[in-house]
């Protein structure tokens, strides 16, 4: 798998431009050996294709998650193996196995509260409530710090890895723009406090902040212990 991956990189170097915009003839090069000749999907290795759309290739190309070395790895943000042309034919393949197209977002139209209240309960149980990652179980719930308002989007609606999908009929397109918006407020925050602690949420923040306390209050019992009078 690991050579396949290595004449994968060669090819999106070296194709001539006739071939970069051929994306069956890239899917058959660098794809096919796990999802089948026909993007069919092979049991145990890769799933189908047909059905999965322009939205779910965009996703996985555009993030670098796509082409993996291994099929049993994990799909983890990287650079994308492929040219922005190649990954544009290729997306355009997938899509004409039929599925959904690539999900519009607009997160000025959204609202940061409903936003933020939406990401608290569907999202930072993993990705905490800054969206810095975490981990769970068997994988790792990515930062979304590098994510694009249309990956945000994207990702709602597949659903990676072990990550849920969220149809319409669970968050709806204005829901969408919101949690879209919350999210990129994340990757500039406003340390108001002056001291954002990684961002990891307000319960290790309050852990640390009794733990300074806690050290302030004994030095402070140490140096009165130390003047009184003998």
């Amino acid at each position: 798998m690991r050579a396949t991956a290595l004449a994968l990189l060669l090819v999106a170097l070296l194709a001539p431009p006739a071939f970069a915009q051929d994306g069956r003839a890239l899917f058959e090069q660098g794809c096919a050996t796990c999802h089948g000749d026909g993007a069919q999907g092979r049991r145990g290795v890769a799933p189908t294709l047909h059905g999965a759309g322009a939205q779910s290739a965009d996703f996985y190309l555009e993030t670098g998650r796509m082409p993996l070395a291994n099929p049993t790895d994990e799909p983890v943000r990287t650079k994308p193996a492929y040219t922005a042309a190649q990954r544009r034919a290729l997306t355009r393949y997938i899509a004409s196995l039929g599925g959904p197209e690539i999900p519009q977002v607009t997160p000025e139209r959204g609202s940061l509260a409903d936003g933020q209240e939406l990401f608290a309960s569907h999202c930072a149980g993993c990705h905490q409530i800054q969206a810095q990652g975490g981990v769970v179980p068997d994988a790792v719930a990515p930062p979304l710090q590098d994510a694009t308002a249309v990956q945000i989007a994207e990702a709602v609606r597949v659903g990676p890895y072990v990550m849920p999908a969220f149809p319409e009929s669970q968050i709806d397109r204005h829901e969408l723009d919101s949690i879209a918006r919350y999210v990129l407020s994340t990757h500039h925050p406003d340390d108001r406090g002056g001291w954002g602690i990684g961002h990891i949420g307000p319960i290790p923040e309050g852990m640390i902040a009794w733990l300074l306390a806690g050290a302030a209050l004994l030095i402070v019992a140490q140096l009165l212990g130390e003047r009184r009078p003998a």
